[in-house]
């Protein structure tokens, strides 16, 4: 019988290695959530453990390269002419229907510096849209940004309770709701 081990390749594949691993995990955690075994990402990308590890040493390594592209888009979305604080949160709300461990990792409480700077990130694009739908009334002055994120929190925690097919329309139940709370 033939010998049917991989090659390793050594540092020449470190930068597929690395791009596999993101793309499995985004993968693996919006179908099986964020305390996904790490395990299962390395097989989804088709490595070891070992290169998981080489490139990601720990669970918030790997789910910050992960949801860094997100973050990006929703920075990218608040830095548009014109852009609006419902056109943010439609955004965060597609991503969590796609995938809700970004929002469970920055919604949560967090302990890790590097889990409070993204979800900083966050509140910051948050905050600025939100003083613009405060000043032109279209939610209330009372509103802050950390009831925005204990929102995108409220909405994360139902949608993780739901099939990936019936998110959609929880997701629009849940913002009729919060609205009715946010509106001036």
């Amino acid at each position: 019988m033939p010998d049917v081990r991989r090659t390793n390749r050594g540092p020449s594949a470190a930068v597929a290695n690395r791009a596999a691993l993101i793309t499995a995990a985004r993968e693996v955690f919006a179908t099986a959530g964020y305390d996904a075994p790490l395990s299962t990402v390395a097989r989804a990308a088709g490595v070891g453990q070992g290169s998981l590890y080489r490139h990601f040493p720990d669970r918030i390594s790997l789910a910050l390269a992960v949801f860094e592209n997100g973050v990006a888009d929703l920075e990218a979305l608040a830095a548009e002419p014109g852009a609006t604080l419902d056109d943010v949160l439609a955004l965060i709300t597609e991503q969590a229907i796609a995938s809700t461990a970004f929002i469970d990792m920055v919604s949560v409480p967090p302990a890790d510096a590097r889990i409070i700077a993204i979800r900083d990130r966050v509140a910051g694009l948050l905050a600025g849209l939100l003083s613009e739908a405060q000043r032109t009334g279209r939610v209330r002055r009372d509103l802050t940004t950390e009831d925005l994120v204990l929102a995108v929190g409220m909405l994360a925690g139902v949608l993780a309770k739901r099939s990936a097919p019936a998110r959609r329309v929880a997701a629009a139940r849940v913002w009729e709701l919060l609205r009715k709370g946010m509106n001036a």
